[in-house]
């Protein structure tokens, strides 16, 4: 009667970790031999796993990455100009503690979405809230918000999140309105927050795919000088995946 007393109360409490634990231990003889506070220790140990796996289901839904991606899951065996080392480091997350940025640029295909993607799912697996936007949609979700009066609320949402990945910068030249935006943004994050951005164009054009010069420079000067820059090269990966999928010519014979 008093286990089931404390299993409800475990319950009520939202302890749901402990309570199953406690529960299978009820069941269990074989931590008869365990110390109260072995045992007790797994209980809390049971109930930091269901909370941590929690949260990290929350962080990756909030953060709608556009790929499931993780750098375990990298493919080295191609040249990409890709120093390991330094992917792993990044992984670790000290600079998003530190609140720089990661500039990732190449050509189209060599898995820069798949990186910021990776990197931002290390962010969230140690805790971090990220959040993932192609940069037109951000443009256009930040167009709607000002018609319709959500600007400062999605801005202030902008602002609190830890990581923020911007994917396909300078697709399209900015137009006035939207470098005045993405300052905004960009500037609400300076030394506060980390952002990712990743973009075919180097980072030497990008000054010119802001229409206002001194907009750009605003922009640049909060992005660039503490950012960890990653050059990729290399074929594109969806070309070179296509070609392993191909059956080959004897196969097919």
């Amino acid at each position: 009667m008093l286990n089931q007393h404390t299993l409800e109360r475990l319950r009520k409490m939202r302890l749901d970790g402990m309570a199953d634990a406690f529960a299978q231990q009820m069941q269990a003889t074989t931590h008869d031999s365990l110390s109260f506070g072995e045992r007790f220790g797994m209980m809390v140990d049971a109930e930091w796993t269901l909370r941590d796996g929690r949260r990290l289901r929350r962080l990756l839904k909030e953060a709608k990455l556009r790929v499931a991606a993780c750098v375990e899951d990298i493919d080295w065996r191609q040249p990409r100009s890709l120093d390991r080392g330094v992917i792993l480091e990044l992984a670790g997350c000290d600079w998003i503690r530190s609140r720089h940025n990661v500039l990732i640029e190449g050509p189209t295909g060599a898995g820069k979405t798949y990186l910021a993607c990776a990197l931002a799912n290390a962010a969230c697996r140690q805790g971090f809230s990220a959040r993932y936007y192609r940069v037109p949609r951000l443009m256009t979700e930040l167009s709607v918000a000002k018609g319709d009066g959500s600007y400062p609320r999605l801005l202030a949402k902008l602002s609190r999140t830890q990581l923020l990945v911007l994917d396909d910068w300078g697709l399209a030249p900015f137009t006035a309105a939207e470098s005045r935006d993405i300052l905004e943004v960009i500037e609400d994050r300076s030394q506060s927050s980390s952002t990712i951005v990743a973009s075919q164009l180097p980072c030497e054009h990008w000054h010119s795919a802001i229409a206002d010069p001194s907009v750009a420079d605003a922009v640049l000067d909060r992005l660039i000088h503490n950012a960890h820059r990653l050059v990729m090269k290399g074929e594109s990966m969806r070309k070179l995946k296509l070609k392993d999928s191909e059956p080959s010519k004897k196969e097919q014979n």
